[in-house]
C-alpha cells in the first residue's frame, strides 16, 4: 500500500504560481511513477503532469511550459511548479503513484486532492 498526502492547494491570480507537493508513504519502493491529475468542475480527471522513476517526464498539451514535475527520490515527494496560471487552471489536483506488477496488473494510488483557484 502506498499512502500520498498532498500540499495545501490554494487561490491564485491569473498570471500567478503555485507550488504543489506529494509525499508518498508506504511500499514507496515499488513506485514506478508519480503524477498529477486534476478534475475541473464538471469535467472529467485529467492527466496534467507525470515523471517516473526514470526521470520521463510527460505534460499535458495544456501545460507545456507552465508547468514542470521533478521528484525528489530521497523525499519520496514530487513537485507541481505551475507558472503563468490560468483560470481554466481551476481544479481539483490529485497526486497519482503507480505500481506496475507482473501480469501485468497497474495499481494506481491517489491522495486526497487539494484545490486550485486562478482568479481572473
Amino acid at each position: 500500500q502506498v499512502q500520498l498526502v498532498e500540499s495545501a492547494g490554494g487561490l491564485v491570480q491569473a498570471g500567478g504560481s503555485l507550488r504543489l507537493s506529494c509525499a508518498a508513504s508506504g511500499s514507496t519502493l515499488g513506485i514506478n511513477a508519480m503524477g498529477w491529475y486534476r478534475q475541473p468542475p464538471g469535467k472529467q480527471r485529467e492527466l496534467v503532469a507525470a515523471i517516473t522513476s526514470a526521470n520521463i517526464t510527460n505534460y499535458a498539451d495544456s501545460v507545456k511550459g507552465r508547468f514542470t514535475i521533478t521528484r525528489d527520490s530521497a523525499k519520496n515527494t514530487v513537485y507541481l511548479q505551475m507558472n503563468s496560471l490560468k483560470p481554466e487552471d481551476t481544479a481539483v489536483y490529485y497526486c497519482n503513484a503507480v505500481i506496475w506488477a507482473s501480469g501485468p496488473s497497474r495499481y494506481d494510488y491517489w491522495g486526497q486532492g487539494t484545490q486550485v483557484t486562478v482568479s481572473s
